[in-house]
């Protein structure tokens, strides 16, 4: 079997550092100077441990070097280059590889990335072949990605086994990123791609809004507002059901960020990981608190533009300080699929895993599990 595989090295990398993605020049030395590092080939590198054993038959094309060829090698895959792509990568390394798969007949194209590099193969493949994603990137909104780099190597072990018998089409979404960083959310449908039709393993496209009436996000803010004590830092992490939070209190919140509140007043503003960390090292332990909720439609509370809360900074709150917050209409929209932690730390994720409860109003919960 032939297989395309890619990865976008500089995928994910404005997420800690609070850059809401890397797309663009400018964007990748900003993300740089403030010491993101590469993240995207070790995303991969989950996936394809979980199919490896099973590829041995298979030839696989790729560029050379971190966008896929050094990483099947590592693990002793067949690979042809297709080329070698320039110092920092651009989405026309993208578009070249995607072209050069498909001249070469693949049947399956796996790519790690984000919502652009989702775009970028699309432009190029469209439906004519199956696809599938391992997320790596910032914001993840298209139906193409797996949920967890995990889950994309079981579904091509899968794959590679012949049990994958259907495919469906899936969007491929993409937001305007300067838009995004000024707190707008501007998102535009580039396209489909065919994807295996597996719900387990595959994530759902975003669905827009907070999820409910106004009211039940007002009340729900409230609630959360009159709950919170004195002495305590608030971490409130991104989101508009979070952001109605920093509104009822009448603080300058960010939509898409991260922020500290401590005592009714705002001490942190869109805080980049090591900026978390700074403030939460001033206080006790007992004293941290973290306020998050769910990405409508696809469940994550955590991996899904917020990795500003990376596994260091979740690590230094006490997993019953972490409340998850949402309105009943969101938490329906699931149609009771799990919540998912995919934190990009596997120990991490199953300590998280488990029912937990998630405040859906004034006094009232629901209990979630999260997987």
């Amino acid at each position: 079997m032939k297989i395309g595989f890619l990865i976008n090295p500089v995928a994910g990398m404005g997420g800690k550092v609070a850059l809401k993605g890397t797309d663009g020049e400018e964007t990748l030395r900003r993300a740089l100077e403030l010491g993101a590092v590469p993240m995207a080939g070790t995303r991969a590198a989950e996936a394809v441990k979980e199919f490896a054993e099973n590829a041995g038959d298979c030839r696989f094309y790729s560029p050379s070097g971190g966008m896929g060829a050094d990483l099947l090698k590592s693990y002793g895959l067949e690979t042809e280059l297709l080329f070698d792509p320039s110092t920092h990568t651009t989405p026309a390394d993208t578009k070249r590889a995607a072209e050069m798969m498909l001249e070469r007949g693949v049947g399956l194209v796996v790519f790690a990335g984000g919502d652009g590099t989702a775009r970028d193969i699309c432009s190029v493949i469209g439906e004519r072949l199956p696809v599938v994603g391992i997320p790596a990137g910032v914001k993840i909104h298209s139906g193409v990605y797996a949920k967890r780099p995990k889950d994309a190597g079981l579904l091509i072990n899968n794959f590679l086994l012949g049990k994958v018998k259907r495919f469906t089409t899936a969007e491929v979404v993409d937001i305007d990123e300067e838009a995004f960083r000024d707190n707008v959310v501007r998102a535009r449908l580039y396209g489909y791609m065919t994807i295996p039709d597996d719900r387990e393993f595959m994530q759902d496209r975003k669905s827009g809004g907070s999820g409910g009436s106004t009211e039940e996000a007002a009340n729900l803010a409230a609630f959360m507002a009159l709950s919170m004590k004195a002495g305590v830092i608030y971490l409130i992490g991104s989101g508009s059901t979070t952001k109605q939070l920093t509104d009822r209190l009448g603080l300058e919140g960010t939509l898409l960020g991260v922020d500290a509140v401590r005592d009714g007043k705002l001490i942190g503003k869109d805080l980049t990981e090591a900026g978390i960390k700074e403030i939460l090292s001033g206080v006790e332990r007992d004293k941290r608190v973290l306020i998050i909720t769910v990405i409508g439609g696809q469940g994550h509370i955590f991996g899904r533009g917020n990795q500003q809360l990376s596994p260091e900074v979740i690590r230094m709150i006490p997993k019953e300080n972490i409340t998850v917050i949402a309105t009943p209409a969101k938490m329906a929209q699931l149609f009771g699929k799990s919540l998912i932690a995919d934190t990009g730390d596997g120990a991490l994720d199953r300590e998280l895993s488990g029912y937990i409860p998630v405040v859906t109003g004034h006094a009232r919960k629901m209990m979630a599990k999260v997987s």
